[in-house]
């Protein structure tokens, strides 16, 4: 999958046309959203000059939005609308984004809303002493190693936007994935694994609102998915890579 790539816009509109100008782009945001080129975007204005705006739209690739969306039914309709500020336009780049990025503080990691690293330990306790017990689980992990929950506490709340324990003492995502190879963990186990986490995060006292439950079974279901997926035949090794960053709507880190 091509890197995604960020077109930034740069407008200078003066007071007079301001609320024409962000009434052409309401409209024009229609074909916009519509087209599958277009991942995310956003029109914001400056606070200590209104007369100046950034409009960031985040596309699957530059390519894809030169020779995607411009060559698609949906850009005439959109340029209809914007074609009166094409001479307003002071700046129009396409950006690839680095590595340097992340959240501040004003908005709680999952890892600090579910209770930090007391929460992530209590719900493997828990789970495991489920697993334990099950039926359709316990042969999976037959001769569990006693540092196991403890560890998978340590991934989950490292996942979740935690301390890099996990990272520092066991390894990356490749490490993790490893761990399941030749299991051939079927769909039935992959789904009563989710059942029961889902159970114990109750029973554990993680929180119940419906944003942090959300999250955390996105990345339930995405990691359990991966998990029937390298525990196969046909898996093949993943390359390196970091242990994955989960957030509040956050879509998977690894894609293609």
């Amino acid at each position: 999958m091509t890197a995604q790539t960020v077109e930034y816009i740069r407008y200078r509109v003066p007071e007079e046309r301001s609320a024409e100008f962000l009434a052409a782009y309401a409209r024009a945001a229609t074909p916009l959203a519509a087209s599958p080129q277009c991942v995310d975007y956003e029109l914001a204005r400056c606070e200590e000059e209104p007369d100046h705006y950034i409009l960031r739209i985040t596309w699957t690739s530059a390519e894809d939005h030169l020779q995607g969306f411009r060559m698609s039914e949906h850009f005439p309709p959109f340029l209809a609308e914007i074609r009166p500020y094409v001479s307003a336009i002071e700046e129009m780049r396409h950006y690839r984004p680095t590595d340097v990025r992340g959240t501040g503080s004003a908005v709680p990691t999952l890892y600090d809303w579910a209770g930090g690293a007391e929460a992530f330990s209590g719900l493997t306790e828990v789970f495991y002493g489920k697993v334990l017990k099950d039926d359709v689980l316990a042969p999976v992990f037959a001769g569990l190693a006693p540092e196991h929950a403890e560890h998978v506490a340590l991934w989950l709340a490292e996942v979740f936007g935690g301390p890099q324990a996990y990272s520092a003492t066991q390894g990356g995502h490749s490490h993790m994935v490893a761990k399941h190879f030749g299991k051939n963990i079927t769909e039935a186990q992959r789904r009563r694994w989710v059942n029961l986490i889902q159970d114990a995060a109750d029973e554990a006292g993680l929180p119940t609102d419906a944003e942090f439950r959300a999250a955390f079974l996105a990345y339930i279901e995405w990691g359990t998915r991966l998990a029937v997926y390298f525990s196969g035949p046909n898996a093949e090794r993943p390359t390196e890579q970091p242990v994955p960053k989960w957030n509040w709507g956050a879509a998977p880190p690894y894609q293609g």
